[in-house]
């Protein structure tokens, strides 16, 4: 979505710390999407996950340069917003894309785009109505086949277990259920959770 892609440019173009190598942002949620899909929705913050490649002092810079109420947010309708990296439900090791396009055009960071999967399994812990019609347009495009997403939900419950949200687990299965059921028209997948989680 050239909106989005605009944005991480003009972000690029504004930034007046250069580095010795380029700084990567790890892009995720639907701004994931718009970025390496043909779907298109409005949105009006680009989620970028916190990572040890992003010190403190950059984050600071970036929030200050493109977070909410600067100018280049007013300019863009866009801001930029980092998640901690332990709040979304994600796999042990999620998998990033780096969109060469994109970064053909950046001098001072690259973009890492959340793989499609990978954003669907993180949208089954908010599962807020615009992040069901994110997943639904991914099915229908068919980028999300059933087998790999029970896997990388999988992946995720084991590693989100060990935390303080996991007593919110079964909550994430049951709307991986409703996924299976109403969206990719497939039986409901046994997932088998740790003794004490209720």
């Amino acid at each position: 979505m050239q909106i989005i892609r605009d944005f991480f440019i003009e972000i690029d173009r504004s930034w007046a710390w250069p580095q010795p190598d380029r700084i990567p942002l790890q892009v995720i949620g639907s701004s994931a999407l718009l970025l390496q899909t043909d779907y298109q929705r409005g949105t009006n913050d680009g989620d970028v996950l916190e990572s040890r490649d992003v010190t403190r002092e950059t984050k600071a810079r970036l929030v200050a340069l493109a977070g909410k109420g600067t100018a280049l947010h007013k300019r863009r309708t866009l801001y930029l917003e980092f998640v901690v990296s332990g709040m979304p439900l994600l796999p042990h090791v999620p998998l990033f894309h780096k969109l060469d396009d994109l970064n053909a055009s950046l001098r001072n960071f690259e973009i890492r785009v959340l793989d499609v999967v990978d954003v669907v399994v993180s949208k089954l812990r908010p599962f807020r109505s615009s992040d069901q019609g994110d997943i639904q347009a991914m099915i229908e495009r068919g980028l999300v086949p059933h087998d790999r997403l029970v896997a990388r939900f999988r992946d995720a419950v084991d590693e989100y277990a060990g935390g303080a949200g996991a007593d919110d687990i079964p909550k994430y299965v049951r709307n991986l259920h409703r996924i299976e059921r109403d969206f990719l028209s497939a039986t409901e997948t046994e997932i088998e959770l740790p003794g004490w989680i209720e």
